[in-house]
């Protein structure tokens, strides 16, 4: 049980600094579409392709360095298609679960006005708009669900069994 806390631990600092490449990548593209003249949702959905798939490059080479056994019997190439497949349904997941809080949030006008008292009153968010919270709340929620899709999937799909990870251990100790 620790190893599996262990894993999930690194799991999250790597699902962090992942989520933290994604949003900002996803919140300047959009800032800068929406400053261009494309709708909110638009820009958000446009600015969440670019984010998740330049942070999915980067939560590829770490997790399978430092969260996930390798997998012997499996191909580098093979093991990144595999990535890339169960990333993609969590792409498709995060832009779902973003076009719905996008679509609720823009239908909810009790919250602009409220994002806006904030921004005022409480000087919170300087210079942020109803539109960029709403695309970062809105990314956040997705994330938060699409990491737990994330770790199970790698965890079922992309790491070696646990008699398959001690060979891979033994093998190591005795070089």
């Amino acid at each position: 049980m620790s190893k599996l806390m262990s894993q999930i631990l690194k799991f999250g600092v790597v699902g962090g600094l992942s989520f933290l490449i994604d949003f900002i990548i996803t919140n300047i593209i959009a800032l800068i579409l929406r400053n261009a003249g494309m709708t909110a949702t638009n820009a958000a959905m446009v600015g969440a392709l670019f984010g998740f798939v330049i942070s999915l490059i980067f939560n590829y080479l770490l997790s399978m360095k430092w969260v996930f056994a390798r997998r012997e019997d499996m191909d580098r190439k093979k093991e990144f298609v595999i990535f890339v497949v169960l990333s993609a349904f969590g792409l498709g997941l995060n832009e779902l679960i973003i076009l719905a809080c996008m679509s609720m949030i823009s239908n909810i006008h009790w919250c602009a006005a409220f994002t806006q008292w904030c921004t005022d009153v409480v000087n919170i968010v300087a210079n942020m708009t109803f539109d960029g919270m709403a695309t970062a709340g809105s990314k956040i929620i997705a994330t938060a669900i699409v990491m737990v899709y994330n770790f199970v999937t790698r965890k079922i799909f992309l790491e070696a069994k646990e008699d398959e990870s001690e060979k891979v251990v033994d093998s190591q100790v005795t070089e």
